[in-house]
């Protein structure tokens, strides 16, 4: 539950700390004091968008911290997931930083954090209610969200879910495979160009850097004979000369006669001897190769002037018209089975249409089983809320299958004896959709995993005995979850285990707000001015006092 809450620089609130007990919360004050500044600040540490004049005028900064205690299971499990653990006593704190320069800064238990992974993290800690959560409730496309909250057939639109992503992607490649016949046939007929002429070619990988080497020996192979033919004569010399082996070994010979010292000095030259052999008989492979002398230097340049053609034409490198030829030859093989791949689509298509609808029937089943209950529970709470001659119901007709399922649902209601149901949005007063929203709250609020729920001015168009029954219904929600209420009335602060008291006040030049907890006798005047907003005297004293013991000894709770 939110334990505390510390705030600087949010508009007329310079600083001041806010602690919060469990069980029902109330906030009271003056119209003006800064009752809904607090439910600003209590959003901006949640993660909502916020605007930099909430920024008090005149600071660079604005800073808002919430400490939670007893954190649940599964507030603990959804910061778990987004890489955050609590504390050892099972509490956690967030801070958030506004600026009026920069985006400002978020720290979970002091780690930074991005606004987005906050909001996840406080839909688990926090429900606010406000005036957009009433006009919310009359569009009927959002009818849906509380049945499926109350029916906990998360498993079920998981399932149905998939097969809408399944057959979509089955549609999607259909379409993509039936295109127009005229485009087929043209794209075929170039494919078909492509492919032949980059099979005649037989490209090979490495072919251009073979080709220009020997286009190179062509074009020097007379001055390149001459000079290896006078290399192996300097070498290995002739019948009239003694080359260079020749030489060699016969200062072997001389030094191996010399003395038995230069033996070894005679072996070292057997080294070059080895070496110099071998390129002459390097010299004499390539000079003794007829198929170098035959080389077609013509034949090589009109086959290097087809490689280069193609490469201008499709891409560069050997590699790449191999892998061009490929990729025709599969888009060419992909259009004439075209057809038969059609034909496959068509039939999963079917199949996966049948398996949507079951599965759609299934969703709807669980939603029409939670309706009935729904509507009940909403229509009990709702007479005891003052509306005895209401009827509330949840009508589920068949509709287009989108991926939230095959189902429109709308919540209608008669407030009056004699009259036929009709949806919400045409017939709730302010006063009337308030009650409506706090009896969908109260009925689903053992289905909510979140510790918080926040009342902005719940409160709206009621008075009197609705008033009375209103705060009845709050103190019943919060024997299970702690409740914060921003009230005007009277009969609901009367409720509350933790009257807070927003005052704002003057120096002159700035204007500020302080939250102050009321005791016991605070909280009588504090009624007192709620009922009457004139002077308190000793009538009006002593009513808020009955309202207030009263409050204490409830029947109905």
């Amino acid at each position: 539950m939110l334990k505390s809450l510390h705030i600087e620089n949010i508009a007329v609130i310079e600083k001041t700390d806010i602690d919060f007990s469990c069980g029902l919360n109330a906030l009271t004050g003056e119209t003006g004091a800064g009752k809904s500044i607090v439910i600003d600040a209590i959003n901006a540490v949640l993660g909502e968008r916020t605007s930099r004049e909430l920024i008090r005028a005149g600071a660079e900064k604005a800073l808002v911290s919430a400490l939670f205690c007893d954190i649940s299971e599964y507030s603990a499990k959804i910061l778990k997931d987004n890489g955050f653990e609590i504390d050892e006593d099972n509490s956690l704190l967030i801070s958030r930083v506004l600026s009026q320069n920069a985006s400002g800064s978020v720290k979970i238990n002091g780690k930074p954090a991005t606004v987005s992974i906050l909001k996840e993290i406080s839909k688990s800690l926090v429900n606010i209610h406000g005036q957009h959560d009433n006009q919310s409730l009359l569009n009927p496309d959002n009818h849906y969200i509380y049945i499926d909250r109350l029916a906990e057939n998360g498993k079920e639109l998981d399932e149905y879910y998939k097969e809408v992503k399944n057959l979509n992607a089955i549609r999607k490649e259909l379409n993509g495979i039936e295109t127009d016949e005229d485009d087929k046939r043209r794209r075929t007929e170039l494919l078909d160009y492509q492919i032949e002429e980059l099979e005649k070619a037989q490209i090979k990988v490495g072919e251009v850097e073979e080709l220009k080497k020997k286009l190179q020996i062509s074009d020097n192979y007379k001055k390149i004979t001459e000079a290896l033919n006078s290399a192996y004569y300097y070498l290995n010399g002739s019948d009239e000369f003694d080359g260079a082996v020749s030489m060699i070994k016969n200062a072997q010979s001389e030094l191996n006669s010399a003395n038995e010292s230069f033996k070894e000095t005679a072996m070292k030259l057997n080294e070059s001897l080895v070496s110099i052999e071998d390129v002459c008989s390097d010299i004499r492979d390539f000079t003794q190769n007829k198929d170098l002398g035959d080389i077609d230097a013509e034949k090589i340049r009109d086959r290097l002037d087809l490689i280069y053609r193609l490469m201008l034409k499709y891409g560069n490198g050997e590699q790449t018209l191999l892998d061009l030829l490929d990729k025709y030859k599969a888009e060419r093989e992909s259009i004439v089975t075209s057809d038969i791949r059609a034909n496959e689509l068509s039939k999963e298509l079917d199949n996966s249409t049948e398996r949507l609808i079951l599965l759609g029937e299934t969703l709807s089943e669980t939603r029409k089983k939670a309706a009935k209950d729904f509507s009940n529970n909403v229509t009990q709470v709702l007479s005891y809320l003052n509306m005895p001659d209401v009827t509330f119901s949840v009508n589920i007709k068949k509709g287009r299958y989108t991926k939230l399922g095959c189902d429109n649902v709308e919540f209608l209601i008669r407030t009056n004896l004699g009259e036929e149901q009709k949806p919400l949005h045409k017939i709730a007063s302010g006063g009337e959709l308030s009650r409506v929203m706090l009896a969908i709250k109260s009925v689903l609020a053992d289905k909510d995993d979140v510790d918080t729920l926040i009342f902005d001015e719940i409160d709206q168009g009621i008075s009197g005995k609705a008033a009375g029954k209103v705060g009845v219904q709050l103190k019943r929600v919060s024997k299970a979850r702690q409740v914060v209420c921003v009230t005007h009335l009277a009969q609901i602060a009367a409720f509350c285990d933790n009257h807070l008291y927003i005052e704002k006040s003057s120096n002159g030049d700035r204007t500020f707000t302080e939250v102050t907890v009321l005791d016991y006798e605070e909280r009588i005047k504090e009624i007192a001015r709620i009922m009457s907003g004139t002077e308190i005297t000793d009538n009006l004293y002593n009513s808020a006092k009955e309202l207030l013991d009263r409050s204490f000894n409830n029947a109905d709770l």
